[in-house]
């Protein structure tokens, strides 16, 4: 172990400044409050903050961190308190103690659970004070050094996917490579060492074939640029055995045909030597297309800078060479530690180099509870980068695979909750339509436009998929408290009772709810029915045998439209929804049916699907469309069956027809087909069953149609 004068010289040595009885008060306090405790391997407990602390000081680190890694797990493992910490060493290492100090004593049903609000905590902590994510690095760093003392395989590999999901690529978001390699490298060892197995016996392979390669290579580069007058160093790395393997699965591709295998850097006095250098290695060796990326003109988002380029090498290898200066080299090896001293505020996260931590605060804000917000998070940082371009020039950098909405909602979270589509270089693209490196992205907005869960399929990025579920939960409440509500006025309407904002205090009161809204909310959701709000409201209270059976809506449509519940053409993705076996459209007549959970499916009355329900007579709703002038200005989907002569232009003719009557094809499925006649099924996007009915007439009078017909159920 680290004795308590030496760790005071390790930090003398890059901070004549230190407080040195701060530093000799925590590793006393330390020391004691952990006592004869033992860690797995047997070691002493007190050895583990001593590791974390000597992790941190060689990254010359101020006396408050190095304080807090000797007391990081007193108040966790020992009786120490944070009030306690605060008298001793002041608020600021007591804040920092707090940030890294688990939810140990939080009542969780489950591990994920616990593991998510610990994250939660713990980027809040970070959030106000960086020094607590490099400190809890250093932490997981020594505890990965020691996980084979660890008896429990399930235990050893929940640790180590934790370590993989969430820590190194919060080393790689501060730039902190090294901390990232060795966290992959010792968590891919735990998780798969069958595959670490392989690819290390590749590595040897490589090396036995060409054991000369990397000084052959690194002599070739010296002499190369010192002939064109450039000072340079240059050094060779193998790279990781993890990151080689992520790359064979993420592209599919061989260990051969891998261009940075093994990668040369060559370091430089300044920038313009950079380019000077790279057009000279291309003169020399032979390029491969497509593995060229400049990061010194678009620096990553974690401010990573330096020049990749990939050539074929004396052996036709291929092989990795970057070009960087050593302020960019320090800086990609330490990250945040690199300009601790002189680019920090106090170890706030301020700048734009912490734009990526306010984006996760506000997926935090939209999440629902802290395992979503834990999995868009994921989402949110472990990805590749393309990068595009605001029409304004600004560069938005995104996940692989990010679609325009993505793009929008990185922008700002307003502009993608109105996104209604977006030009891509020029030219319109579906919203689904993937973004690629250099894009320039012009997103189009509309005040009436708003979410839908069709676009929680085809976004990647953790901020717009929470955004889109937020407002799919407060659009599904909503819908199920102006639901519940209208059940409730109709129940006591059938049963000639009076209903009242008071009424309904009343029974939010007797069955100890937060407010109407919920009790709504549970009604619409059909957690809660009618009869028990009834009852609660009124003692005594039994439903009017004349009041049960089947709905009105059996009845004639004239007689039943007064007490029925309206809705609008917009409730189609939540708690009211049309359903998908008879496509009803305004103007047919309709039944909700009731399904708990899952609020009320609208279908035609003529739906075959309804039978199965007759048995049932409570979940079935008295519906009516809202009055014409009530209504949005909405399409819906009408279904038609058709039987077309084979021959060219019929679909031409179909499409036509349609377009020419005001509608819009938007599905087309051929069912059944011989040398005469497809049997086709088309989506027909219309305003009513008029309309609908008069793109059918159009249809059955086509020459390449023989019959029309729409599908209910």
């Amino acid at each position: 172990m680290i004795r308590q004068f030496e760790l005071v010289d390790l930090v003398k040595a890059y901070d004549p400044n230190v407080d040195e009885a701060i530093l000799n008060r925590a590793y006393v306090f330390a020391m004691k409050a952990h006592g004869s405790q033992k860690r797995a391997s047997g070691d002493p407990y007190f050895s583990h903050p001593l590791e974390v602390a000597g992790i941190l000081t060689d990254l010359k680190l101020d006396t408050d961190t190095i304080a807090t890694a000797l007391l990081h797990d007193v108040v966790e493992d020992t009786v120490a308190t944070i009030p306690e910490i605060e008298e001793l060493f002041g608020k600021k290492i007591a804040e920092l103690v707090d940030g890294v100090t688990k939810l140990s004593k939080f009542e969780m049903q489950t591990e994920s659970a616990r593991q998510a609000e610990n994250f939660r905590k713990f980027l809040l902590a970070m959030s106000n004070d960086i020094r607590v994510l490099l400190i809890k690095l250093a932490d997981r760093c020594h505890n990965m050094r020691t996980l084979s003392f660890i008896k429990r395989p399930e235990k050893r590999k929940r640790i180590a996917l934790e370590t993989l999901e969430i820590y190194a690529p919060l080393a790689e978001r501060i730039g902190m490579h090294e901390f990232k390699d060795e966290l992959e490298h010792l968590a891919f060892e735990n998780l798969d060492p069958e595959a670490l197995a392989g690819i290390n016996a590749r590595l040897d392979y490589l090396i036995e074939e060409s054991p000369n390669l990397e000084k052959e290579m690194v002599a070739a580069l010296e002499e190369l640029l010192k002939a064109e007058g450039i000072e340079a160093r240059v050094n060779s790395r193998i790279k990781r055995p993890y990151s080689i393997w992520r790359k064979m699965e993420r592209q599919n591709t061989s260990f051969e045909q891998l261009s940075d295998v093994m990668a040369f850097r060559i370091i430089v006095k300044d920038i313009p030597t950079c380019y000077q250098g790279l057009g000279i290695v291309h003169q020399r060796f032979q390029m491969v297309p497509g593995r060229f990326k400049d990061y010194i003109s678009i620096p990553k988002r974690n401010f990573y800078r330096s020049i990749h380029t990939a050539v074929m090498g004396p052996h036709n290898n291929r092989l990795e060479i970057q070009f960087r200066t050593d302020e960019m080299h320090e800086e990609a090896e330490l990250g945040v530690a690199a300009h601790w001293q002189y680019k920090q505020k106090a170890g706030k996260a301020e700048g734009s180099q912490y734009i990526w931590i306010r984006e996760l605060l506000e997926i935090l804000d939209e999440a629902h509870d802290p395992e979503e917000f834990l999995e868009h998070t994921k989402l949110a940082m472990f990805q590749d980068q393309v990068f595009c371009f605001t029409p304004k020039g600004e560069l938005v950098s995104l996940p692989r695979g990010s679609s325009a909405v993505d793009f929008a909602y990185a922008v700002h979270s307003e502009v993608g909750n109105h996104c209604v589509g977006a030009k891509v270089n020029g030219r319109m693209v579906p919203l689904r339509h993937e973004l690629e490196n250099g894009d320039q992205v012009q997103v189009l907005t509309s005040e009436g436009q708003a979410p839908s869960s069709r676009w929680e399929s085809f976004v990647v990025t953790g901020k717009a998929r929470s955004a889109i579920r937020r407002h799919m939960r407060h659009q599904q409440k909503d819908e199920y408290t102006n639901l519940g509500k209208a059940l409730i006025e109709k129940a006591c309407q059938r049963n000639q009772l009076d209903f009242s904002s008071r009424m309904m205090d009343e029974v939010v009161a007797v069955l100890n709810l937060g407010d109407a809204d919920m009790l709504f909310a549970l009604v619409g959701q059909g957690s809660l029915a009618e009869e028990e709000i009834l009852r609660a409201a009124f003692p005594g209270f039994q439903q009017d045998a004349r009041a049960e059976g089947l709905p009105t809506i059996h009845q004639d449509w004239e007689e039943t439209s007064g007490g029925s519940v309206p809705i609008s053409g917009i409730m189609r993705e939540s708690a009211v929804h049309f359903s998908e076996c008879c496509h009803p459209v305004r103007g047919d007549r309709i039944v909700g049916i009731h399904v708990p959970d899952k609020g009320a499916e609208i279908h035609t009355i003529d739906c075959s699907q309804l039978k199965q329900y007759d048995e049932v007579p409570d979940a079935w709703l008295d519906l009516r469309w809202q009055k014409e002038e009530e209504a949005d200005e909405v399409f819906y989907t009408g279904r038609l069956r058709l039987d077309v002569i084979n021959e060219r232009g019929a679909l031409a003719s179909i499409a036509a027809t349609v377009s020419k009557n005001g509608g819009n094809v938007s599905n087309l499925v051929i069912s059944d087909r011989d040398p005469e006649f497809y049997v086709m099924v088309i989506d027909v996007e219309v305003r009513d069953v008029k309309h609908l009915n008069d793109v059918g007439r159009a249809l059955r009078v086509s020459r390449v149609i023989g019959r029309v017909e729409r599908v209910l159920g």
